[in-house]
């Protein structure tokens, strides 16, 4: 179990070591993603960058996820056709839903603007981190999205998730890497002792604080 999100990340951190270099780029999914990747980043010498992705919930049902959507200059969409049919789920719905969850993605990219590396996945080891997977539909879009950006590997970098989802995802990603794997998964929050909602200002401060620490690891270079 990890005391917080940031611990995950110093976890992860360790296990990606192999991967130091300029090839390498971090993506973290917001909010959960940022603080466990940011240790990471800060080991790996590596940018850290943000991938927007909102998750489609079910009617009536918001934490079950129905798909995701993925920003870039073409957005991605992911659905879970098999729940989509079992809850008999309306295009009306799904249309209206995806243009929120844009708009949404929109809103973010527009408040963390200047506080991340906007760095293309092409021609380099794209590492995608979100603090634990339970569908695992917005990893399922961001894979889909730095590929059809042209990274030229991608790993999956998580510190919880259930095995089921973790056999499903393997072949979509070069590597995945899950730090406690769990058969009997209940939610991401299990792996945790403090699990709190992020806002946008935990968001941000996390950022800024990375910005921070690469600023003066420069300044101590020159």
């Amino acid at each position: 179990m990890f005391a917080n999100r940031k611990a995950a990340g110093e976890a992860l951190a360790k296990k990606l070591e192999a991967h130091e270099g300029a090839d390498t780029v971090i993506f973290a999914l917001p909010r959960g993603g940022v603080p466990v990747a940011a240790p990471v980043a800060k080991r790996l010498k590596a940018p850290l960058s943000l991938l927007f992705v909102k998750k489609i919930g079910a009617p009536g049902q918001p934490e079950l996820a129905i798909g995701a959507i993925v920003d870039g200059e073409e957005p991605t969409q992911i659905l879970h056709n098999d729940i989509i049919r079992s809850l008999h789920v309306s295009e009306l719905y799904l249309s209206t839903e995806s243009d929120l969850a844009l708009a949404e993605i929109e809103r973010r990219r527009a408040l963390y603007a200047g506080l991340y590396a906007r760095v293309s996945p092409k021609g380099k080891t794209a590492v995608i981190i979100d603090d634990g997977l339970a569908t695992g539909a917005s990893m399922e879009a961001a894979i889909s999205a730095v590929r059809q950006q042209g990274a030229t590997r991608i790993i999956g970098a998580i510190p919880i998730a259930p095995t089921d989802i973790i056999e499903k995802l393997k072949s979509d990603v070069d590597e995945l890497i899950c730090l406690d794997a769990q058969e009997s998964f209940h939610s991401v929050s299990q792996a945790y002792h403090e699990f709190m909602q992020l806002s946008d200002a935990d968001v941000m401060e996390v950022l800024n604080e990375f910005s921070g620490d690469e600023r003066s690891l420069v300044q101590k270079r020159a």
